[in-house]
């Protein structure tokens, strides 16, 4: 039996192939473009490596579309099939037991399983990164955290992915709001591990939520060797530095990164995507005109009206719906929401709470209905979580929330939620708290006409 570099056995039978395996391990950890090519090459050499079908399966099913969903159901069939003899390790039937649960809708059920391949064995760092990374698509901060924490121990100094590990933890610990440990753990993978977009990503977030943009700003521009190599996740890391010059006022020098990097591949991932409509929403709400570069994002999001994998993605398809003005694809997601609430499921449940009403309060936004908006969106706030992402990707929802409330003039309770706010945020008022505060304010003090 031979083992990778997770420490962990993998029925595969030769050296060519394993450092193909190990290879992409690496990449998909550092979410590198090579990730699908070292895959593919170990698939070729081992079609029937059970695992590798599971791989491409989970893998397929984390880009949120529904056409990959099918291919997904086939790796799913190709992985059952190679491990009919009975030859797989218990790692490998987890594999493919969470591809099952996750194609049967259940996500919770595709994380236990990777947290049983955990127990046995907690230096297996790629199982971590996955269970991580479906904890990130429900929501589950504090899950992410414990998970990692788990297996920090068997992640030690001579653990060749222990910097990837640290990354993790580093990610959970800024979304569960301990921002000085997740600065120490993120700075201390990217010694260990330069190429790891995640940690220096991690890092950003603590930036970004205790308003230290210039620390943010620097770290990006200092770190490019964590980033210049992944696949679209660049586009992310450009996202956060435009969002950290946002906060500086530099409005030109965001919608610049946008035209240059945000937007330089127009493509249709969900995460681009909401990169790009998140930007743009935040951009309008400080008075800039980004002119019509909504109707690209609008072309490509009418198309996606029936995926119906993810709420985060559907929202943000929905700004950019609203965006361009698209009544008709507008109407087509607020049925189909209406449709996927009204069933069981764990992804429908999202729907039925906060998605109904966050997307109804998006489009009253749109509309200028914002007393509407405002009730919408506050109404789906406390669930918000759940549709996964980041504190810093929801914030463009939270920032609507909060300039329907003030449009509406129901100043106290949207006093409220800047508070609410600002306290996620340690308690340092970033440029969107600062002049809505004043906003309010400067309102209370004019005389009710």
């Amino acid at each position: 039996m031979k083992y990778d570099i997770c420490q962990s056995p993998v029925s595969l039978r030769t050296e060519e192939a394993l450092s193909e395996w190990n290879d992409m391990v690496h990449a998909f950890l550092a979410h590198g473009t090579a990730t699908p090519t070292h895959l593919g090459a170990v698939m070729k050499s081992h079609p029937d490596f059970a695992m590798g079908h599971a791989a491409r399966g989970l893998f397929s099913m984390m880009m949120g579309r529904r056409e990959l969903v099918t291919v997904a159901h086939e790796a799913a069939a190709a992985a059952h099939a190679a491990a009919a003899d009975g030859s797989v390790t218990p790692r490998e039937r987890a594999w493919i037991d969470a591809l099952d649960h996750w194609l049967a809708g259940s996500l919770t059920g595709a994380v236990a399983e990777m947290e049983k391949v955990l127990a046995q064995n907690p230096a297996d760092t790629l199982s971590a990164k996955v269970s991580h990374a479906i904890r990130f698509i429900l929501g589950d901060a504090t899950g992410m955290r414990r998970s990692i924490e788990r297996v920090l121990d068997a992640h030690g100094e001579d653990h060749r992915l222990r910097g990837f590990a640290l990354g993790c933890h580093a990610f959970a610990l800024e979304e569960t709001g301990d921002y000085e440990m997740a600065e120490k753990a993120g700075r201390h993978g990217l010694v260990l591990v330069p190429q790891d977009s995640w940690g220096l990503h991690a890092v950003t977030h603590v930036y970004d939520m205790t308003a230290r943009s210039d620390d943010g700003i620097r770290m990006i521009e200092d770190h490019t060797s964590a980033w210049d190599h992944c696949n679209n996740f660049r586009y992310h890391v450009w996202w956060h530095k435009a969002l950290l010059h946002l906060d500086r006022g530099e409005m030109d020098v965001a919608l610049g990164l946008y035209d240059a990097q945000i937007r330089a591949d127009k493509t249709d991932d969900y995460r681009d995507i909401s990169n790009a409509t998140s930007l743009l929403t935040r951009l309008e709400l400080e008075g800039v005109d980004v002119g019509p570069r909504w109707n690209e994002l609008a072309d490509l999001s009418q198309n996606r009206t029936d995926d119906g994998c993810v709420v985060f993605a559907d929202l943000h398809y929905m700004l950019a719906l609203t965006g361009a003005d698209r009544p008709d694809a507008i109407a087509d997601m607020t049925a189909r929401f209406a449709r996927d609430a009204a069933q069981e499921g764990e992804m429908q449940s999202r729907y039925a709470d906060p998605g109904v009403a966050a997307l109804a309060g998006l489009n009253a936004f749109a509309e200028g209905r914002y007393d509407a908006a405002f009730a919408d969106l506050a109404a789906a706030r406390p669930a918000m979580q759940t549709i996964g992402g980041s504190h810093a990707q929801r914030d463009v929802f939270e920032r609507l929330t909060i300039d329907a409330g003030l449009r509406a003039g129901r100043y106290d309770a949207t006093e409220t939620i800047l508070h609410d706010r600002l306290a996620r945020r340690a308690g340092r008022a970033d440029r969107f708290t600062t002049s809505r505060m004043e906003a309010i304010s400067q309102a209370r003090r004019i005389p009710a006409q």
